[in-house]
């Protein structure tokens, strides 16, 4: 910083570290005049996919839980949740996420490999194991998450 940077605590001038502008800039920009716009459920998501596209994962686990409240059966938006809250080491968030979205739809078999992976990653590979059998099976492979 030099004698003229003003410390900016909105994040609003953020860059990411390949120099490019912070992924909420824009949608923020857009709604700066406009006092009385209350965010639609449709515009969270958005700038919650922008926030998790730039690995902002606690951020985008905030604002997609805040969307999940409003449209809870929405399978892709609680898959993107769950997601949020693996990376971001939300381990339990993301177990109880996931086991929502098998229960509502037992065939989504990204969900089982997800839920498989955070609970390996919490240290119980037995518990993990039928839930990556059954993503296999379901025609899923076993690639990262």
């Amino acid at each position: 910083m030099n004698e003229f940077s003003v410390r900016d605590t909105t994040g609003f001038n953020a860059y990411q570290p390949n120099g490019e502008v912070a992924a909420d800039r824009w949608v923020t920009a857009m709604r700066l005049f406009d006092t009385g716009h209350v965010e639609t459920p449709a515009e969270k998501w958005e700038r919650a996919r922008l926030l998790f596209e730039s690995r902002d994962y606690i951020k985008a686990a905030e604002l997609l839980a805040d969307v999940a409240g409003e449209v809870p059966f929405q399978t892709d938006l609680c898959l993107l949740l769950a997601r949020a809250y693996y990376h971001s080491a939300q381990l339990g968030k993301a177990e109880a996420q996931l086991r929502v979205i098998v229960d509502r739809d037992p065939v989504e078999h990204y969900a089982h490999l997800l839920l498989g992976r955070t609970l390996e990653r919490q240290g119980r590979p037995e518990e993990a194991a039928p839930w990556l059998r059954l993503a296999a099976a379901l025609g899923g492979d076993l690639a990262e998450v």
